[in-house]
């Protein structure tokens, strides 16, 4: 299935491919506090609809992983690293993508914050 999702004010448009069977609700100093769902799939399955240019970028600690977010409305739509085999991955925030029915979809909780 192919999903299409955005940020608040629609400067920033992406569409991913892949099925849904759970997200991941992480307890880390970030994910705890935007409280963002994550669906990870990996990154070539993520395309842009918007230029690039349209995303802002905050990466902490390590620096591994670039946090994407619209500039404009503050919106945190996906973000890019890699797992740990070296594979290019995104983590989308799947409080963006449109069309989702929740009722469908499984939570599984990650202890972020131990790491």
């Amino acid at each position: 299935m192919v999903y299409q999702g955005s940020c608040h004010c629609g400067q920033i448009g992406f569409e991913v491919e892949g099925d849904i069977e759970h997200v991941i609700e992480c307890n880390c100093s970030i994910c705890s506090k935007r409280g963002s769902l994550l669906w990870f799939v990996p990154r070539q399955q993520l395309r842009l609809l918007t230029p690039e240019q349209n995303l802002s970028t905050y990466t902490f600690h390590t620096g591994r992983i670039k946090h994407r977010f619209c500039a404009r409305c503050g919106i945190h739509t996906f973000g890019e690293g890699t797992d740990p085999s070296g594979r290019a991955m995104a983590a989308i925030n799947a409080r963006c993508l449109e069309g989702i029915d929740w009722s469908r979809v499984s939570t599984k909780h990650f202890d972020g914050r131990s790491l």
